[in-house]
């Protein structure tokens, strides 16, 4: 994996306006990505079985990126941690974590750019959230148990997906929620081709579900679309596979 792609800063900015961007700044059109747009919020809000959090419990959220679900977890647990491989990622999440806002550049068109004041909502207690440079294949021993694991668009990053899929047992409780999601985007240049789940010739998601089993149980899978802006005429739109799992 290219170690610099991720600590780059047209991708920081990239990701900052992907993860708290308005709707507009996000996609500044009336037709079509709409479905796809906020996607780290639904993460978040839409994913996880919510009567598990109730503003207590802990729940990690690995591979958070620039922290978006990290803080709207906050709305529901009392001690949220989010991990990231990137150094430019964690340092802007705890920025955000700070002070509550910083400072993006949105893409629009050739060198032209729009600073964006970015901004936490102010309903959610940042005190609750704290962030950590760390690999996710190599989580510390004593980071404990969690009441919720989130892992979006992570899977297919990895080079090892499985180490990390044998680990989830570990961090949940018995009872715990899992929520995944992942578009199976395999890349040698992240995973080699041996790891990929499913060794790339079967469905991935059934090599994800093989590699959860037995220690989950399925509750829901779903699609969920996201798009990603690079600059005002340009997009990436995805589909992942959502899916939520029961620490058994």
């Amino acid at each position: 994996m290219s170690e610099n792609t991720y600590e780059t800063n047209e991708l920081l900015h990239q990701y900052l306006v992907f993860h708290y961007g308005t709707a507009e700044d996000q996609f500044p059109y009336t037709f079509g990505g709409s479905d796809a747009l906020d996607f780290p919020k639904r993460c978040a809000l839409e994913g996880p079985a919510q009567e598990a959090g109730l503003r207590q419990g802990r729940a990690l959220d690995l591979g958070c990126a620039v922290g978006r679900s990290t803080f709207e977890l906050a709305r529901h647990y009392q001690d949220v941690i989010g991990i990231d491989y990137s150094h430019n990622f964690i340092n802007a999440a705890n920025s955000l974590q700070r002070d509550g806002f910083c400072m993006a550049s949105r893409q629009d068109e050739g060198s032209v750019t729009t600073n964006l004041e970015i901004q936490v909502d102010t309903s959610i207690d940042r005190a609750r959230v704290s962030f950590e440079q760390g690999d996710a294949l190599s989580i510390r021993d004593d980071i404990g148990q969690f009441d919720l694991v989130l892992a979006c668009n992570l899977i297919c990053r990895l080079r090892e997906p499985l180490r990390l899929i044998r680990r989830l047992a570990d961090l949940l409780k018995p009872g715990g929620c899992l929520f995944l999601t992942t578009p199976f985007t395999w890349m040698e240049s992240y995973t080699p081709k041996a790891n990929w789940l499913g060794n790339g010739s079967e469905d991935s998601f059934d090599g994800l579900r093989r590699g959860l089993e037995p220690a989950f149980t399925l509750d829901a899978d779903w699609d969920m679309p996201f798009i990603i802006r690079e600059h005002k005429r340009k997009f990436q739109y995805s589909i992942a596979k959502a899916s939520r799992w029961r620490r058994i």
